[in-house]
């Protein structure tokens, strides 16, 4: 089984950049997809029912910002739009899907690089999300948490970490949230089979960035440890053009 991750910044823009082929010619079962940008009543058919996935939203109020979609290629057990907690849900930042042997969580966490307001926004939905998960793993459940985090856990996710160590995205209290989870007993995917450096899923669009390949480690697949033994691959997708993100891919044995 395999599941892509994919901040596509924008998926009006990312339909004209092949987006829709991407998805025809890859063929995941389930496509996670971030900063969607839309609500459903401003997308076309094609993005919506021509491709012969189940397909749900979950957009924040505000039009034209974050958002998420999840497509799947089997109609889930069970649907859930936000954590319930409404200074989140209204920006339309997390999408709940029950599969058969998991829940998946779809999630675009906030970035905290405006001002200390949304630095602590931030910090607070880490604060709030390990709970709800941790949870959900102790009722029995397997998890699978996908999506944007916008935070390079360690050096070696990033280029330049010494030039960043002040920013956000990659500051120690924001690194700190992610060894939390990993002490909690949530593991970094991608981390089970690669351990070389220069592998990154954000660029900024300036300096010419992505064609040195100067950029981040942002968005990851996290699981349970009682799911690390179904993990069979996980990758990053560089090659992938479309977003100022690259797609992210996570293989179970299911």
């Amino acid at each position: 089984m395999k599941l892509i991750s994919w901040n596509v910044n924008g998926i009006r823009a990312a339909v004209k950049k092949g987006f829709l082929d991407y998805l025809k010619n890859e063929k995941p079962d389930i496509l996670c997809i971030q900063e969607s940008k839309a609500h459903k009543d401003q997308l076309s058919s094609e993005i919506l029912q021509d491709h012969g996935y189940y397909n749900y939203w979950h957009s924040g109020i505000k039009k034209g910002y974050s958002g998420v979609a999840t497509f799947t290629k089997k109609e889930p057990l069970y649907i859930q739009e936000g954590i319930g907690i409404e200074k989140y849900d209204k920006e339309g930042r997390v999408l709940i899907t029950e599969h058969e042997r998991f829940l998946l969580y779809n999630i675009y966490f906030p970035n905290g690089q405006k001002d200390q307001v949304r630095l602590k926004y931030k910090l607070d939905f880490y604060d709030d999300l390990l709970p709800i998960i941790n949870e959900q793993v102790e009722s029995g459940n397997n998890v699978i948490v996908a999506g944007d985090w916008n935070t390079a856990h360690r050096p070696i996710d990033l280029a330049r970490p010494k030039e960043n160590i002040n920013t956000s995205g990659f500051m120690p209290i924001e690194r700190e949230k992610l060894d939390q989870y990993i002490l909690n007993g949530w593991v970094d995917t991608f981390r089970l089979f690669h351990d070389a450096p220069g592998q990154y899923s954000w660029w900024t669009y300036r300096f010419g960035a992505r064609e040195r390949n100067v950029g981040w480690r942002i968005d990851y697949f996290f699981v349970n440890e009682g799911l690390v033994e179904l993990c069979t691959d996980a990758d990053i997708h560089q090659e992938i053009f479309g977003s100022d993100h690259c797609p992210v891919s996570l293989e179970l044995n299911v």
